[in-house]
C-alpha cells in the first residue's frame, strides 16, 4: 500500500523560507514498479477555502508545473533514491498559510487535476505578518 507523510510545516514570518518534505513508502514493489515511475505534486488548503494546486513534477523531473501563486517563489523537486518529494518555499506570505498535502499518481494529469490516488495527511504552514 502506498503511503505518504509530509514533514516540515511550522510557523514562520513573512519573507522566510521553508522546505517541506514528503516521504513515501510502498511505491516500490518490484524492479519495474518503483517510486521513480510515479508523478508527484503538492496541494494546499487554507481555512474555509477549497484545496488548490501548488506544484507538480513528473516521474523523470523533466516536467514541472506551478500555480501562478507559486511561480518564482516555490520549487518542487524529488529524490528517487530517498523516495521523497520536496517543496522549497521562499519569500513566504501570509496568504501561503494552509495545510500542505503531497499527492502521488501514475498519471501526471491526475496530479494536476487533484484526483491523484494517494495523498498524505498534510502539514500545517502558518506565515505571520
Amino acid at each position: 500500500q502506498v503511503k505518504l507523510v509530509e514533514f516540515g510545516g511550522r510557523m514562520v514570518q513573512a519573507g522566510d523560507s521553508l522546505r517541506l518534505s514528503c516521504v513515501t513508502s510502498g511505491c516500490t514493489r518490484s524492479g519495474y514498479d518503483t517510486f521513480s515511475t510515479y508523478d508527484l505534486g503538492w496541494f494546499r488548503q487554507a481555512p474555509g477555502k477549497p484545496r488548490e494546486f501548488v506544484a507538480a513534477i513528473n516521474w523523470s523531473s523533466s516536467r514541472l508545473d506551478y500555480a501562478d501563486s507559486a511561480k518564482g517563489r516555490f520549487t518542487i523537486s524529488r529524490d528517487n533514491a530517498k523516495e521523497t518529494v520536496f517543496l522549497q518555499m521562499n519569500m513566504l506570505e501570509p496568504a501561503d498559510t494552509a495545510v500542505y498535502y503531497c499527492v502521488a499518481d501514475r498519471t501526471y494529469e491526475s496530479i494536476v487535476a487533484g484526483t491523484g490516488d494517494y495523498w498524505g495527511p498534510g502539514t500545517q504552514v502558518t506565515v505571520s505578518s
